[in-house]
């Protein structure tokens, strides 16, 4: 009898609230995947640590729209392949990573650490073209109009026709977007908005999903170019679904230590231009700077070259960079040699290493190594492999190298020495900036003599270590 009651009143209890029924799922923070029960590990993306209890999202037919109006079906080769006009942000090196300026209808990703400078550049970038004239609009989540109008005085930031608004519903964004049309909108920043057509937090991986998908679909069919700022992990990656940055046009990282006063943005992604490119600032108190010669900051000051050092000519997308590679080599007081490297792979060191061993008789199986790419720039191109060898031999031996000469190249298993794409370019930007001896690839040999330039092409790493020895 009682059992009857029991089921009677829950069934009751059920039909008045409805939430009873409303079942938690466990949603991952960085793919979006969902689980019904919690796990240390997501199923979808093998990430540890990332499931959040939540609640299943309520379908929306907006939410299936697509993110451009459809067009008829029409064949390749009729499709008129012209390039997209493109306007100027004000700002040099930002239009170079950009690819030559703002695209209309695009959609920008910006992410970096907390205080590196996304919000300052991108008012001084919206700054600029407001006072070219332009339709621009700054909306702000995580700061109110008042505090926006203060980082202008500080940065002394001239700016009357600059419009600012604070607003984290993407509904009345949007309908202000509908009204105001302006040429360039930016988001500061993606994680604070929210929809209301989910149920869940502003920074969730469903809002974040959901509002970035609604601005670019918004961008694409009025023409509006839209930046958004997006936060970082402790990893350094972009936070919220991994899907975001497929949904954008362009993804762009600013890198450097805050500690310091310059700044790098790199472009990860670009559908409307070259990526890998890269622009140089400095922090100063009137904001973000251009730098003309980059280069020079990452050169280490020395009146006369150390042992350990060694000057590389990088290559960041269109732009030859000259860095200064350091090597300090110690002999180890722990079983476990360590292997050190900061702005450079240190998965490759321990490959380097042993092609030293193999190929030119110098072991560092008892020695520490430190490696360093001088000024905070990360290197990821094999072209560093020959400048990190060089450095360590030097390191070893204590013998500088000479402070006039510049390397490049890429070291095999084999210890031969492979070509590096643009080594022309390579060496007209070291002996533009006083260079004089080069030690490179025998296949980056250029086929014109380069005035000032002396260029001694190797094979093999042996010949290479032989070439630095008679210099030094």
């Amino acid at each position: 009898m009682r059992l009857s009651v029991l089921k009677k009143t829950k069934r009751a209890l059920s039909s008045i609230n409805p939430l009873a029924k409303i079942k938690t799922i466990y949603i991952c923070q960085s793919c979006g995947g969902s689980s019904a029960k919690w796990q240390g590990q997501c199923p979808s993306c093998q990430a540890w640590n990332t499931l959040e209890e939540g609640v299943p999202e309520v379908s929306s037919n907006s939410r299936f729209q697509g993110l451009a109006q459809s067009l008829p079906r029409q064949k390749l080769s009729a499709i008129s392949a012209e390039d997209l006009p493109r306007f100027s942000t004000g700002v040099e090196e930002f239009d170079r990573v950009l690819g030559g300026g703002l695209v209309p209808g695009g959609v920008v990703l910006l992410g970096g650490d907390p205080g590196i400078g996304k919000s300052t550049l991108l008012l001084q970038a919206l700054a600029e073209m407001s006072a070219a004239g332009m339709n621009v609009l700054y909306s702000s989540g995580e700061e109110s109009a008042a505090q926006i109008a203060l980082r202008a005085k500080r940065i002394a930031l001239d700016a009357p026709q600059l419009e600012v608004l604070a607003e984290i519903q993407l509904e009345k964004l949007l309908s202000i977007m509908d009204t105001v049309k302006p040429q360039v909108l930016v988001v500061d920043s993606i994680q604070t908005l929210y929809s209301e057509v989910l149920s869940s937090a502003p920074g969730s991986v469903a809002q974040v999903r959901e509002c970035a998908a609604q601005l670019t679909r918004a961008a694409k069919s009025s023409g509006i170019c839209v930046l958004m700022v997006g936060h970082v992990t402790k990893d350094g990656h972009l936070a919220g679904p991994r899907v975001l940055e497929h949904i954008v046009d362009t993804v762009l990282y600013f890198e450097g230590d805050t500690h310091s006063s310059f700044r790098l943005v790199r472009s990860i992604k670009n559908r409307f231009g070259a990526v890998n490119e890269l622009g140089v600032f400095a922090m100063t108190e009137k904001g973000l700077r251009g730098v003309a010669n980059p280069s020079a900051i990452f050169l280490s000051q020395h009146e006369q070259m150390v042992p350990g050092a060694c000057v590389l000519v990088t290559q960041e997308g269109s732009r030859p960079l000259l860095v200064e590679i350091q090597a300090l080599v110690d002999t180890a007081h722990v079983p476990n040699p360590r292997r050190l490297a900061v702005g450079l792979e240190q998965a490759r060191l321990a490959m380097l290493l042993a092609v030293l061993h193999r190929h030119a008789g110098i072991a560092c199986f008892d020695q520490d190594v430190f490696l360093n790419a001088v000024g905070g720039v990360k290197i990821s191109e094999p072209a560093a492999d020959l400048a990190v060898l060089l450095a360590i031999q030097s390191s070893i031996r204590n013998r500088a190298l000479p402070k006039e000469l510049i390397v490049f190249g890429e070291v095999g298993l084999a210890g031969e020495i492979r070509p590096c794409p643009r080594g022309q370019e390579r060496l007209k930007e070291a002996a533009k900036l006083g260079f004089t001896v080069a030690i490179i690839p025998k296949a980056n040999m250029p086929k014109t003599k380069i005035p000032g330039l002396k260029v001694i092409p190797v094979e093999r790493i042996d010949q290479a270590i032989a070439a630095a020895a008679e210099l030094s």
